[in-house]
């Protein structure tokens, strides 16, 4: 199973309803986690099943860090907003670096999203 991690800022948030829901036949065959908000948007407007977390200011970008640390993590989904600030920054830009010390391939625009998914996409048809 491949273990993806999905967060969006919230002005990234129906951006990524569209990109998720385009793309819900990949998602559908993997371990989905998400912040809390991110999550219950796309479970309710996409219907996947998610498992969720807290928020991003509340902790959620921290737990699904920790997931990726220990190896629980394949992909990120990151969707961040460049044009507004975030309250926790620190927090993101932690999840960031876990990505690039641990080797994990993550996704902060839809174009690199789009690459990430078709790549998830290729594992799935090889496995």
């Amino acid at each position: 199973m491949i273990n993806v991690a999905l967060i969006a800022h919230d002005k990234k948030k129906l951006d990524f309803v569209m990109f998720v829901r385009e793309w819900k036949n990949v998602f559908s065959q993997c371990k989905l986690y998400a912040t809390k908000t991110t999550g219950s948007v796309l479970k309710d407007k996409v219907g996947l099943e998610i498992q969720t977390f807290e928020s991003g200011p509340l902790g959620g970008d921290l737990q699904i860090g920790a997931l990726a640390v220990s190896g629980d993590i394949d992909f990120v989904f990151f969707l961040r907003d460049p044009l507004t600030a975030q309250p926790h920054e620190p927090d993101v830009s932690a999840v960031l670096r876990i990505c690039d010390v641990h080797n994990i391939p993550l996704a902060t625009n839809l174009a690199t999203a789009e690459a990430l998914v078709l790549e998830i996409e290729k594992k799935l048809i090889n496995k």
